[in-house]
């Protein structure tokens, strides 16, 4: 196994565990689901805009949050599946770092809604639920992701080694 490939995969586990361990910290404070929902680690789907590591990381990071915080089946795959659109949105948007968070915000908020109302059978309208979904998801990937983005952006060729791995 080449060199560029083990840190690729490092990269990606890495990503996955702290996006698991923050999303557990969000359940705690029962942020991480229901119609208002904030999780912490919906920030780390900026990633993309410095490694496509990120992809395969938030994805199988968002499978095991699911899995391991009990949620649904319709939730662990519809749930998931937001994550992975997301994270592709957000790696084809990288040359922005603006617009880099919009593809998880509204993955999450036209997709989610339905899975609270269908998968959990939670009272109000879809409508509303794009709303309280998208409002948590711009806290936690467009305030949350910026921020992220100004502290990583310094030193990024030293976490994310950018130069060889984006020539994937």
């Amino acid at each position: 196994m080449n060199h560029n490939r083990v840190i690729y995969i490092a990269h990606a586990g890495i990503i996955a565990a702290i996006y698991v361990v923050l999303t557990a910290l969000a359940a705690g404070f029962n942020l991480a689901s229901g119609a208002i929902q904030v999780r912490f680690s919906e920030a780390l789907t900026i990633l993309p805009f410095f490694t496509p590591a990120a992809i395969p990381g938030l994805t199988i990071g968002c499978l095991l949050s699911n899995i391991l915080t009990g949620c649904a089946l319709p939730d662990v795959i519809f749930g998931t599946l937001a994550t992975f659109i997301g994270a592709v949105g957000s790696y084809m948007l990288r040359k922005n770092r603006w617009l880099c968070s919009l593809p998880p915000i509204l993955s999450n908020a036209l997709i989610i809604p339905f899975v609270l109302r269908y998968a959990y059978h939670i009272p109000g309208s879809i409508p509303f639920f794009m709303l309280t979904v998208g409002a948590g998801e711009v806290i936690s990937c467009f305030i949350f992701g910026q921020i992220l983005i100004s502290v990583l952006n310094p030193i990024r060729d030293t976490i994310f080694n950018a130069d060889e791995l984006n020539k994937k």
